[in-house]
């Protein structure tokens, strides 16, 4: 539809991007606000608020901001059949956190996790939680 705006949220170093995206048009505008503190630590909740505006809320990276990312964000769905079948929290922690960035493969496009976690928690245990939860979560909606 011509004229339509959508929303999206990404959240980058403890500052959320927020940014409207028109479907008519290539200009975008982007705004800097502070990351929304989620009171729930629910997988489901952490997918839904920091991660479905890039990787849509089915988690095939289709969110409504993907159109405007250079790089299309991944498909969760698939991050085990990508890897033979196996689904590896470790390497999805690394992933959240941003320890996997490795610098010969250029910069990363996707926020790192971690630290904007613990920043917008009471407690280091409670981003500790989020994390977990969300990695349960992404488990979960694995394609069979």
């Amino acid at each position: 539809m011509a004229g339509v705006r959508r929303l999206f949220t990404g959240v980058l170093a403890g500052t959320a991007l927020v940014a409207f995206v028109s479907s008519s048009a290539a200009a975008q505008n982007v705004k800097m606000t502070t990351a929304p503190r989620l009171q729930s630590i629910e997988g489901v909740d952490t997918f839904k608020t920091y991660c479905a505006a890039c990787h849509g809320e089915s988690g095939k990276g289709n969110g409504p901001a993907a159109t405007a990312l250079k790089k299309a964000p991944a498909d969760l769905t698939g991050i085990a059949k990508r890897h033979g079948g196996k689904f590896s929290a470790a390497d999805v922690e690394q992933i959240i956190s941003g320890s996997d960035v490795i610098a010969a493969h250029g910069s990363r496009v996707m926020p790192i996790w971690g630290p904007v976690f613990e920043a917008i928690a009471p407690d280091p245990t409670f981003a500790k939680l989020r994390v977990s939860n969300l990695i349960d979560y992404l488990k979960s909606i694995q394609a069979q």
